[in-house]
């Protein structure tokens, strides 16, 4: 993600700071040289040596200072210190010494370089061995005297130098790698905090691609459903603000799993309702957005069922969800200003998604004539009438989408009756195989302790018909 590398280019990494001393070896070419020139009394050939190598060391030292490390510089730096090698004949101590600046240069060279620096190395010391050997013949012999302890003796420094300066940098490199995953989590955790106010079809995007953010918004066909709770008002004014608050959330917690499921952009919440709709930023077909929004709105309204079990053991009843929904074109996109957007919807439809919820009775899920055409075929509705909305000029068509389950006599997976005293809720995809004998069990002594009380019941009503025939003989 792009804002990732804008953050770690911001923590200092060190890897890319200039004005380092990242080639030692141009001053040990340098001294040695200087002092193969001064251990053969200023030949014209160790004079020769000196030009080739004392010319391209100090071009390095100068121009590498404000830049980085290259593979053509460590290039020429290897061909300097193979050319030495192969002047002197390959020297044992000397060659030793120059060698292992060599094979720390490889070392510390990208992996796809180190094989071409081999063979520049072995190519250009063969090639001077052999030169220096038909000009000189095999007389060379440099171990001799102070020339060789102090060449190695300032490879020795320099790879110690290398060394150290490796190590300082990975030390650098780790506390800012610490730095840049601190900074990493608090950006991850204060992203999960935001996502939790914006639809994940939103901010999915932004945080992926980091695309701009600006007022936006375009012309879309859209399915809209309006939901809320029926004689929620009245029940606020009988309840406690905690009794009211758990009972808001728990509704909402699960209408959103259901949203989510589904696929649906949840738009926003309002008092004990909630907006959602497809078709943007992800449509998968206006036929099939109608079908997603329709099928969310019958698993709203089935598990607005299980709630209401909950909270009659709670002591309140008579909650109902009533849900309308409506297909057609709208406005989509980031509404208000550069300061503050929003991700909503306006138009005419959405209005009409929002009266017909509120001609919803309860349980009911009412849809328009537009959403009924694209969903008629894979869901049993019944015409509902012609209703007069505010701010419609004409009767708009509504159609209620019966219940799929209900409407399978035998197959129906829900059996949910309630009477004064008598509550019976059967959910049969949600019983485990394990629970069918403890349920008959349960079932049973019900039954039993109905018909005992059913018999108590029918011999009082006996002594009361017998007390009234006596009285009134």
């Amino acid at each position: 993600m792009l804002f990732l590398k804008k953050l770690i280019a911001q923590t200092g990494l060190k890897n890319d700071e200039v004005g380092r001393f990242d080639y030692p070896e141009a001053f040990v070419l340098i001294v040695t040289v200087l002092l193969i020139a001064l251990n053969d009394d200023f030949s014209p050939m160790s004079m020769a040596l000196l030009v080739v190598v004392c010319l391209p060391s100090l071009i390095i030292l100068g121009y590498n200072y404000r830049r980085q490390p290259s593979f053509w510089t460590s290039t020429i730096v290897v061909t300097l210190l193979s050319i030495v090698m192969g002047v002197m004949q390959l020297c044992s101590v000397l060659s030793l010494s120059l060698g292992l600046l060599i094979a720390l240069r490889i070392i510390i060279s990208l992996p796809e370089n180190r094989i071409k620096l081999i063979m520049v190395a072995l190519v250009t010391m063969l090639m001077f061995y052999y030169v220096s050997v038909t000009l000189n013949g095999m007389s060379m012999n440099c171990d001799d005297g102070f020339l060789a302890p102090t060449i190695l003796l300032a490879s020795i420094l320099t790879t110690l130098w290398q060394f150290w300066g490796i190590h300082h940098q990975a030390i650098t490199n780790h506390e800012a790698v610490q730095q840049t995953s601190g900074r990493l989590n608090t950006m991850v955790s204060v992203i999960n905090k935001l996502t939790r106010f914006v639809p994940l079809q939103v901010w999915q995007p932004i945080v992926q691609s980091d695309i701009p953010v600006t007022v936006f918004n375009k012309r879309a066909k859209l399915t809209i459903m309006f939901s809320d709770i029926v004689g929620f008002t009245e029940l606020s004014d009988s309840l406690s603000a905690d009794n009211l608050a758990d009972i808001l959330n728990t509704y909402m917690y699960h209408m959103t799993l259901i949203a989510n499921k589904h696929g649906a952009v949840l738009d926003k919440f309002i008092g004990d309702g909630m907006v959602c709709f497809f078709g943007e930023p992800d449509s998968r077909g206006t036929r099939q957005d109608a079908l997603d929004c329709v099928a969310m709105a019958i698993d709203m309204r089935r598990e607005m069922r299980m709630l209401r079990q909950k909270w009659r053991l709670m002591g309140f009843e008579g909650l109902y969800v009533r849900i309308g929904i409506t297909t057609g074109y709208c406005h989509v996109g980031n509404f208000g200003s550069t300061n503050r957007l929003s991700y909503t919807l306006i138009g005419k439809e959405a209005n009409l998604a929002s009266r017909l919820e509120s001609t919803a009775g309860k349980g009911e899920v009412l849809i328009s004539q537009s959403t009924y055409d694209y969903i008629c075929h894979d869901y049993e509705c019944e015409y509902a009438g012609a209703f007069t909305l505010k701010g419609f000029d004409n009767k708009v068509k509504a159609w209620q989408v019966l219940d799929p389950d209900a409407n399978k006599g035998q197959l129906s997976k829900w059996i949910d009756h309630t009477l004064p005293g008598f509550n019976l809720h059967l959910n049969f995809k949600d019983i485990k195989n394990y629970d069918y004998q403890e349920i008959k069990s349960r079932l049973n002594l019900a039954l039993e302790r109905l018909e005992k009380e059913d018999r108590v019941a029918r011999r009082a009503s006996q002594r009361q018909d017998y007390s009234e025939h006596k009285t009134n003989a």
